[in-house]
This record gives structure tokens, C-alpha cells and sequence, in this order.
């Protein structure tokens, strides 16, 4: 394997999605493979105690980097070896071809998570290769129907994170709600990609800071109101479902399926908004389950898809820089 051609496309691979941007992954670099891991100090162990989204996040940065090398001609394939003592998912080697892949560099680097309006919800079509390529590896994507019920499931999964105290300091410590935090261009939730005003965003640091001492007092159900209602921004919701039994290993590989599903709406030009709580909170991952008829167990993720009524901002990466001097 060319590591050395590699290294120069992997600012490009970081463009890969993750749970509150927190960029898990990390490229350990051989003479001649490179392993994939991930720094638990990117983890987030309060909202995610299973690790579903670390794995998720993990397969879909692998599937970015199999993307990203086809795209430059570099003959590249990854070899699973998930370990978690030594935190590591596999290997990146080479390859007898280069991989197979309809999406190219143009996808990747357009591809963002979109929180906005949607000026119409995806087209039947779509949907239809999105769940084809769910199905090709065992899984499928599902439409959630009765809009009303899943605007009250999201609510009570609003309240489920605002009223735990860890779940709130790991997400109070990846927001970076003003361009003065020293991390804003480099990781986490800027108040620009989660569409704040400059008023909200202050009004949503003070409330975060004051909540040790007003939790007690409601203030879980007035932050969960103040999230609003994201379905009333448009778009229809979809669910990945994986096969049962699912284990870490597994998970993995339907990180690369993700991927591949959000590239495939990004080609038809819609974007995706995460709405993870309805699957953090037991009581909603259950009552989503039974709406679609199925083990909630095998429900991976869920997301707000449509066609954009504006530009989404970009998120930050931390190897943003060394991308743009490469262009």
C-alpha cells in the first residue's frame, strides 16, 4: 500500500460523520497498512454507553476512506480486525483492485448534516436506493409514518437527555457556541451548524451553565421545549434497521452501510439531520420499534431527510487546514 499517497488524501476522509463532530478515529501508520482506531477521549460514554454511534462513526470514516482512495486511483481495501482492548477496527491494505464505488471525492466533500428547512421531503425513488443499499448488506431503510406520534416521541427523548446531568456535561463540553471557543473550527457543535442565532446560542449557554442548580426546577422539560420541533422543518423520517443479533464487529460494518445510505441521498441531492435521541432513550427506541413492527434493537439510526431550502454551514474538522493547503 502507497501510505505515502494515502496520507495526502486522509484531510479528505476526515470529512466523515460523528456523533456531536467529535472526530473518534485515528490512522496509525505502518510501512506498509495503516490501522484504524479510535481515542476513547473522543468517545462519548454518557449518550452512547453501548458504543453504537462510536461504531457507526467508525465504519462510515472506514467507508470515507475507501471512497476518498478509489476516487485518487490508489488500489486500497480494508480488512476488519476489531479488537477492543488495543481500540482498533481494522486495517487499511493493499488491494489486488481498487474499490468499487459509484460515490467519488465531489460526494465527500459536499456531504453535510443539514438542521434546517427542507423545501420538499425525499422523493419515493430515493428512498428506494437508499433501502437497496441497506438491503444489500442485510438491513433496510424504513419511512416513520404518523408525523404527530413522532413529534411527541421526540419531545420525551428531549427530556430523556436534558434530565441526565453526564449527558448534558459531555454535550455542553463538544458545543462551541461562540467563534471565540478555542475549538470552534476545529471539532464539535458550532452554533452555525446547529443554526443558532448569536441571541440563542447565548441564551443557550447560560442555560446549560446555570443548569447544576435549575435542573431541579424544570429546566430539562424548558430546554427540551426550546429544541422545537424539527419535523415541522419538513422532510420525512428515516430509520437504518440492521439485521438481529448485531454485535460491536457488526456495527462497524453498518457504519460503511450509513455512509454509503447518506451518499446516496447526498447524489439526489437531499441531506440528512440526525435525530439520535429518538434511539438513545429506551422508552422512544421501543415505541419507535412498535410503530414499524420491529425488535428495537435492530433500529441504528434515524434521520430528517429532505431537499435543502439553503446551504447548510460546513462542520469543522481538525485537519481543515491541512486540506486547504493541499487544494
Amino acid at each position: 500500500m502507497d501510505v505515502a499517497a494515502f496520507r495526502a488524501l486522509e484531510p479528505l476522509c476526515w470529512r466523515a460523520p460523528s456523533a456531536h463532530n467529535t472526530q473518534p478515529w485515528r490512522l496509525d501508520h505502518r510501512a506498509a497498512e495503516i490501522r484504524v482506531g479510535w481515542d476513547p477521549a473522543d468517545a462519548l460514554p454518557a449518550a452512547d454507553p453501548t458504543g453504537r454511534d462510536l461504531w457507526l462513526s467508525l465504519g462510515a470514516f472506514v467507508e470515507t476512506c475507501l471512497v476518498v482512495a478509489a476516487d485518487a486511483g490508489l488500489r486500497v481495501g480494508f480488512v476488519p480486525d476489531h479488537c477492543a482492548e488495543e481500540r482498533r477496527v481494522g486495517w487499511l491494505r493493499a488491494s489486488g483492485s481498487r474499490y468499487d464505488t459509484p460515490f467519488g471525492t465531489a460526494e465527500v466533500r459536499g456531504r453535510r448534516t443539514h438542521r434546517g428547512r427542507f423545501s420538499a421531503g425525499p422523493p419515493t425513488d430515493a428512498v428506494a436506493a437508499a433501502d437497496a443499499v441497506a438491503r444489500a448488506a442485510g438491513g433496510a431503510v424504513r419511512v416513520v409514518p404518523d408525523a404527530d406520534r413522532l413529534a411527541r416521541l421526540l419531545r420525551v427523548a428531549d427530556r430523556h437527555l436534558y434530565a441526565d446531568p453526564a449527558v448534558v456535561a459531555e454535550l455542553r463540553s463538544w458545543l462551541r457556541l461562540t467563534p471565540g471557543h478555542p475549538d470552534y473550527h476545529a471539532d464539535g457543535l458550532t452554533d452555525r451548524c446547529l443554526g443558532l442565532s448569536r441571541t440563542e446560542a447565548a441564551g443557550l449557554r447560560a442555560a446549560l451553565a446555570a443548569y447544576p442548580v435549575l435542573r431541579r426546577l424544570g429546566l430539562p422539560r424548558l430546554l427540551a421545549a426550546a429544541a422545537g420541533n424539527p419535523l415541522a422543518l419538513g422532510g420525512a423520517v428515516l430509520v437504518l434497521v440492521g439485521p438481529s443479533g448485531v454485535d460491536d464487529a457488526r456495527l462497524v460494518g453498518f457504519g460503511r452501510v450509513l455512509m454509503r445510505v447518506w451518499l446516496t441521498l447526498h447524489a439526489a441531492g437531499l441531506a440528512a439531520h440526525p435525530l439520535s435521541q429518538l434511539v438513545d432513550a429506551p422508552a422512544t427506541r421501543d415505541a419507535l420499534g412498535s410503530v414499524l413492527g420491529l425488535p428495537p434493537e435492530r433500529l441504528l439510526h434515524v434521520v430528517r431527510v429532505g431537499r435543502p431550502a439553503g446551504t447548510a454551514a460546513r462542520s469543522a474538522r481538525r485537519t481543515d487546514g491541512a486540506e486547504h493547503a493541499g487544494d
